[in-house]
């Protein structure tokens, strides 16, 4: 459990860093809504990692210590913003949601039924990440039909 807890952990500081960078960097049409949006994500993932620090340490854990271990435990892979072009960063960013969702949903299988506590931070995080990726989702669509009805 601790090291399902260490490796959410280390998902949502990377999260939380490419959410922010990316904001910072964005270019190209609706980056000032996508960058809104990021900005929003940044802060919620902070403080997931917030709440996962603070359960694993509850167990007698201890959270990863240096980040290149945030690299290494995470089950998502972190997508450096290195193209800021919205439509990329969009992308990168719902492909981060879409494997938390999976990590979450495998922290409550884990924890149903034996540790309530972790079961709900985990259903908490989840509802926040399905959320986080129904708005990104929005959002590229909108890209899409501005980009095809401008290209007419």
């Amino acid at each position: 459990l601790l090291a399902m807890l260490n490796d959410s952990y280390a998902r949502e500081w990377l999260a939380y860093y490419q959410s922010w960078l990316g904001a910072m960097l964005i270019k190209g049409p609706m980056k000032d809504a996508v960058a809104q949006e990021l900005g929003l994500h940044a802060t919620e993932e902070l403080n997931h990692a917030l709440l996962l620090a603070k359960r694993i340490i509850q167990l007698g854990g201890t959270p990863v210590l240096e980040p290149m271990g945030w690299l290494e435990a995470s089950p998502c892979a972190y997508d450096a913003p290195a193209d800021p072009y919205v439509a990329v960063l969009l992308d990168q960013n719902i492909v981060g949601e879409q494997c938390a969702i999976g990590t979450y949903k495998a922290l409550m299988d884990a924890t149903q039924g034996r540790d309530m506590v972790t079961y709900n931070i985990a259903l908490f995080i989840l509802n926040e990440e399905v959320e986080h990726e129904e708005d990104l989702q929005g959002l590229r669509e909108d890209l899409d039909l501005m980009v095809e009805r401008g290209s007419r």
